[in-house]
């Protein structure tokens, strides 16, 4: 007497599904544990890390694997190998990553150096909209600051950036001011959040008051504005960011891959 084969039995009405096991491939669990160890500080931005010898031994997996993982993270920015000298954490000091999350080209298509000016920088309520964003509850505290960037001649961009304050303790005006340096290196080297991706929404706003007396256009001109959310290691949001550009000279440009 033959047995009929088993079948599989449907699950009872209002059952959860049992969820599948889910395998990452080695190279993506040892890009893991690189991650780990850059969100804890283990590796400082600027400094390398081990060579792929040293870490295959301490993950006791492949060369080939290592490098991988490696390759990924490089492909994502946040290391940088450099020939003969190793791999590196990178860094918003670094002359090739300070302009990395400004995407506004002159004409000519040749970045120009920034000149930055602050105007404001104060510790006040979070906006309900802005603490959702920053993943804060409304009404925590948080810091506003307002900054010119200038291009050659004349004034291009007025930033509004809003920060956790529990995250930017001893920020201040005074500080912002007598620094020299791209602000996300002040991030990352003095309050330990490097900047390492970031959302952005564009579209096109008419100039309000404020904005077109900082860059110096009549109320009402055309302008771009750049909305971003920026965030460290374990995807932290760590700033809030709305830039209002003036795009008579200057484009914005991206790479889609």
């Amino acid at each position: 007497m033959s047995s009929a084969a088993p079948t599989a039995r449907a699950p009872a009405a209002g059952a959860r599904p049992r969820p599948e096991p889910v395998f990452a491939p080695l190279y993506k669990q040892i890009q893991k544990l690189l991650l780990e160890s850059l969100r804890v500080g283990e590796w400082k931005p600027g400094a390398s890390i081990p060579s792929e010898t040293e870490l295959a031994s301490r993950y006791r997996v492949s060369q080939g694997t290592v490098r991988k993982a490696i390759d990924e993270l490089v492909g994502e920015n946040l290391l940088v190998r450099r020939q003969g000298k190793g791999t590196f954490v990178a860094t918003h000091h670094a002359p090739q990553s300070q302009y990395r999350f400004l995407r506004l080209l002159p004409d000519s298509g040749e970045a120009q150096p920034a000149r930055s000016r602050f105007v404001e920088c104060r510790r006040l309520r979070a906006p309900a909209e802005i603490a959702s964003e920053l993943g804060l509850r409304a009404g925590t505290a948080a810091i506003l600051v307002r900054r010119v960037l200038s291009f050659g001649a004349g004034p291009v961009v007025h930033d509004e950036i809003w920060l956790p304050a529990r995250l930017f303790r001893g920020l201040s005006f005074e500080r912002l001011a007598n620094y020299r340096g791209p602000l996300y290196g002040l991030f990352e080297t003095e309050f330990g959040l490097p900047m390492v991706r970031a959302d952005e929404k564009i579209r096109a706003v008419l100039a309000d008051e404020r904005s077109a007396s900082l860059l110096e256009v009549d109320k009402g001109s055309p302008l771009l504005l750049v909305e971003r959310v920026t965030y460290s290691y374990g995807d932290l949001p760590v700033e809030v960011r709305r830039g209002l550009c003036l795009t008579r000279e200057h484009y914005y440009y991206n790479m889609l891959t």
